[in-house]
């Protein structure tokens, strides 16, 4: 994803200790979106899986789920106990963000799971301390302190791979989310049904098999099935951006508009995403994994290769907080006639252009 800035200073990248790292998605399981269901109230208040998703994730296998308490991971937890998953380790982690709420919440998921004869995985995370540390908002931070619980959790129980409840709202909600910072195409459908996480030696594969499901149908699946949850009330509060979204600039565009935008925004985001993954295929790992990029060879590619080759091959020489700026700023020392010969990197550490090659130092 290529932004117009960067999320993570410095000083962010030390406090979450190296575990926000690239994403990748997998173009061979894109189309999985399109296999997922939820059947209207009238006939059931079930999400009916396809065969495919059930040969791909066998239930038999041991998966991570991560569960916030919140009707769409309780939702999300009974629907797929229902379909056979019964290795399922119920993952929570405690923001202590509301004292005594976040402890009531964390020993809800607690039961929930031992009545459920689930294995659980319970952390706490001072993400208050977190976000004055690095300098984010509490949201972010919140999502950094989550990824890396998970992925602590994912080697604790060697299993690669996790449930979460994202649902398409959530999708609309980022998209736009991402828009406002700048994001390409690609960021704007960064939430994916698949994603593969790399952190170091870990390998967390991400499913999210509601993230063609509507908040509403969520709600009535949760109000038929009589199932009990934990309602957050700072979701109803306006002080986070994603709150500020879903709480009145949607309802604003839908207005102004007469009609429901959220289905266009989310159709929009999963054709960016199919584009984004044959973009993605069509980079050169040759010349992302050399130590020196071409500058011949990296002329011969249209522009919008050039900028994704560029950014992974700058993340592959590890330079941190790469934006949209820094790859342009790069991709100016091969264009022809160029009299530039170096651009500045984060961190102290520069881009230059010698003898046909491009290089880090």
């Amino acid at each position: 994803m290529l932004q117009a800035g960067s999320l993570c200073s410095p000083e962010t990248e030390s406090c979450i200790a190296g575990f926000i790292l690239r994403s990748y998605s997998m173009l061979d399981v894109v189309r999985w979106a399109l296999d997922v269901c939820l059947v209207k109230p009238q006939q059931r208040s079930a999400l009916i899986e396809s065969q495919r998703f059930i040969r791909d994730f066998p239930p038999s296998r041991r998966y991570l789920i991560g569960v916030s308490g919140g009707r769409d991971s309780i939702a999300l937890l009974h629907l797929l106990v229902d379909l056979g998953y019964n290795k399922l380790v119920v993952c929570h982690l405690n923001h202590q963000l509301r004292g005594r709420e976040s402890r009531r919440d964390a020993r809800f998921v607690e039961t929930i799971a031992r009545d459920l004869q689930l294995d659980s995985e319970i952390g706490s995370t001072d993400v208050g301390a977190l976000a004055n540390q690095s300098k984010l908002s509490i949201e972010t931070a919140a999502r950094f302190a989550r990824f890396a619980f998970f992925v602590e959790a994912a080697r604790r129980r060697r299993c690669s791979r996790i449930f979460l409840a994202h649902h398409a709202d959530d999708l609309v909600e980022t998209a736009l989310l991402n828009l406002f910072r700048g994001a390409s195409p690609g960021g704007m459908a960064a939430m994916r049904k698949i994603s593969v996480h790399r952190i170091g030696k870990t390998k967390l594969t991400i499913l999210r098999p509601l993230l063609g499901v509507w908040r509403s149908e969520i709600n009535s699946c949760i109000g038929e099935r009589q199932l009990e949850f934990r309602e957050d009330a700072t979701n109803a509060v306006l002080h986070s951006s994603r709150n500020k979204i879903r709480h009145r600039i949607l309802p604003d565009i839908e207005n102004q508009f007469g009609r429901d935008v959220r289905k266009t925004i989310w159709r929009a985001a999963q054709i960016w995403g199919e584009e984004e993954a044959v973009l993605d295929s069509l980079v050169p790992t040759d010349l992302t994994a050399a130590v020196t990029l071409s500058v011949t060879t990296l002329r011969k590619l249209p522009v919008a290769l050039q900028r994704r080759t560029i950014l992974r091959w700058l993340r592959s020489r590890k330079v941190a907080d790469v934006g949209f700026d820094i790859v342009e700023n790069v991709r100016r020392l091969i264009e022809p006639g160029t009299k530039l010969t170096k651009v500045n990197l984060p961190r102290d550490r520069h881009a230059r252009r010698r003898a046909g090659k491009v290089f880090v130092e």
